[in-house]
């Protein structure tokens, strides 16, 4: 049997033969440890260096400002947590979106447990805020507004240039959330204003368990993990070079690929769409028509249960019905819930991503089987 297309690039991509060649090395010769003075370890700090300045360069930051971590949880957790020690004395209110991941509204959630002040900001049909409903929401004690760049299962672009410029003005600090966006789409720390990033290295052709967290410098952070020191003393441990190298490697593939890579998965996309659209009266687009990731498209299939469908033609396309983070939940998805969609509505969202590989073959084959499987499963309406 063939393996199924695909189409689930938002909660993971393959590790791109490009980076594992990078890393393999930094798994077998030279496994020295950075902070060490000899030749190995030198060979290791270098290593380090490039990566951390490939990185850099990807969100036209400086490489001092790039702290690396396990993954884009515990650069949320460090953003959240760090900026909240570090301001505790002063300020105790926090926003945050309706939509955001769980790595962002879970150390929300827990700093309110703690004492903090949060506030929600809703989102609109498409999933966005309103610049002007966040400024409303901020205090003279607000310390942190954390709103995600891109939504990782309707693909929703954040104004956050526009937020940038309100909470600037205020003194206050913004973080976003860019694990769906780095590599897909261009970023600039500056021209988006923001003080924090995150990123995720699997989720572009990096391998699982490295991430880092852009910090302008200035921005107030303390530690949320104590040790030795390494990455200016807010991520202790000894380095992981060969994973630290992959993600360089995968930063500057996403530089070299961009924009030529962007507008190509935005034409798989929307080619997908087209010919769902064709076969499935009455399919309905969530998240925004245009300010949405090129890699997805986020429809509902009237009258079918998303997961019954993905489960129907799970040996022709292996997509998910929202966040990998929460996937196997029967509960409607928190994001179309909050966009206001009606439970009938969300109940027959899919997510479908596409990558880097995906192929036009793989297109036509995935939007075939989708729409057989919609019209098997379509009770007949009484």
């Amino acid at each position: 049997m063939n393996n199924p297309v695909y189409l689930d690039y938002n909660a993971t991509t393959p590790v791109a033969a490009e980076v594992l060649e990078a890393m393999l090395p930094y798994l077998a010769q030279h496994y020295g440890n950075p902070s060490s003075s000899h030749a190995h370890g030198g060979k290791a700090a270098e290593a380090v260096h490039v990566a951390r300045a490939s990185v850099a360069a990807l969100l036209g930051a400086a490489a001092d400002e790039i702290v690396f971590t396990g993954s884009a949880t515990e650069a949320n957790n460090l953003a959240l947590l760090g900026v909240a020690r570090a301001l505790a004395g002063a300020k105790r209110h926090l926003v945050v979106s309706a939509v955001e991941h769980p790595a962002v509204i879970e150390p929300a959630l827990h700093l309110r447990s703690e004492g903090w002040e949060l506030s929600v900001i809703p989102v609109d049909a498409y999933g966005r805020v309103d610049p002007a409903e966040l400024a409303a929401a901020l205090r003279p004690d607000t310390a942190l507004v954390s709103i995600m760049h891109a939504n990782n299962e309707v693909g929703t672009i954040q104004p956050i240039a526009q937020i940038a410029a309100i909470t600037r003005a205020r003194g206050i600090l913004l973080h976003t959330d860019a694990a769906q966006s780095a590599g897909k789409i261009a970023l600039d720390v500056d021209a988006l204003g923001v003080d924090l990033l995150t990123l995720a290295g699997h989720k572009f052709y990096a391998p699982k368990g490295v991430g880092a967290l852009y910090v302008r410098t200035g921005t107030p952070i303390a530690p949320i993990q104590f040790g030795a020191g390494q990455e200016n003393g807010l991520r202790p441990g000894t380095e992981n070079v060969a994973q630290m190298v992959g993600l360089g490697a995968a930063a500057r593939l996403a530089s070299a690929r961009l924009p030529a890579a962007t507008e190509r998965l935005r034409l798989m996309r929307d080619a997908l769409h087209r010919r769902l659209a064709a076969a499935v009266p009455g399919l309905m687009l969530n998240g925004h028509p245009s300010e949405r990731l090129p890699t997805t498209l986020n429809v509902s299939f009237p009258g079918i249960v998303g997961r019954e469908l993905l489960s129907h033609v799970a040996a022709s396309v292996a997509a998910s019905v929202g966040s990998a983070c929460h996937s196997e939940a029967e509960a409607v998805s928190g994001v179309l819930a909050a966009m206001g969609l009606d439970a009938r509505r969300a109940m027959g969202a899919i997510r479908l991503s596409v990558g880097w590989m995906t192929t036009p073959r793989e297109i036509d084959l995935a939007a075939a089987a989708l729409a057989e499987g919609a019209k098997g499963l379509l009770r007949p309406q009484r």
